[in-house]
């Protein structure tokens, strides 16, 4: 749970449940419990794509959306942290589903500075679920339950420029092999604070799925 201060006011904000497996130095393997997401599909380099991505999900949860078994709209509760993910296949705006997460395989070949389309979620707070939730007014934000997954992930501060993610990222993928780890999802980067944080204390994550270890 982090706390962020908003016109003088701490207001906590909710993260997603993990257990952490293994930590090693700014490496962890985590077990992510289920959860529930709003998700957008959009097109760009990675800091245009989170920023039209932010967009269009802050634009979500802040009212654009009808509320379940209601006529009204209802805002829903910011969380932590948004996260970008590269996408490898080109696909209409309107059916985010049917994209496939590149795959890394055993010699991985990930670009994040050449990516063009991205995936951009918020983790939806843990009192929704999926019927109860209000639907979006746009159709291109998509709401979709994730089952339990197990992750890598590195935590680092500073500023993100598409190589230093890039670099985070190879980082993430040599560490993974050194401990056997099958490596089957695409990297993920996971930012968790609003961007007047000064850089030495930005909490950022890079995370790659792998099998269960």
């Amino acid at each position: 749970m982090l706390l962020f201060v908003i016109t003088g006011k701490a207001v906590a904000i909710e993260e997603p449940k993990y257990d952490v497996l293994l930590s090693e130095g700014q490496f962890e393997i985590r077990k992510y419990a289920p959860k529930l997401i709003a998700e957008v599909i959009v097109e760009g380099d990675m800091d245009e794509a989170s920023s039209k991505g932010f967009k269009l999900i802050a634009n979500f949860i802040f009212g654009n959306n009808q509320a379940a078994n209601q006529t009204s709209s209802e805002k829903i509760a910011m969380t932590a942290p948004v996260t970008v993910e590269p996408q490898s296949v080109k696909i209409a705006m309107t059916a985010p589903v049917t994209v496939e997460p590149q795959s890394i395989g055993s010699s991985p070949t990930v670009n994040m500075e050449t990516a063009k389309q991205w995936r951009v979620d918020f983790v939806m707070p843990s009192q929704y679920t999926l019927s109860s939730i209000p639907k979006p007014s746009n159709e291109a934000v998509k709401l979709k339950e994730i089952h339990s997954k197990s992750f890598v992930a590195l935590k680092y501060s500073g500023f993100n420029t598409v190589a230093r993610v890039q670099s985070k990222t190879l980082e993430v993928i040599a560490w993974a092999s050194e401990k056997k780890l099958k490596v089957i999802g695409t990297p993920q980067l996971s930012r968790y604070d609003p961007p007047w944080t000064l850089p030495m204390f930005r909490r950022n994550e890079i995370l790659i799925e792998v099998a269960s270890p």
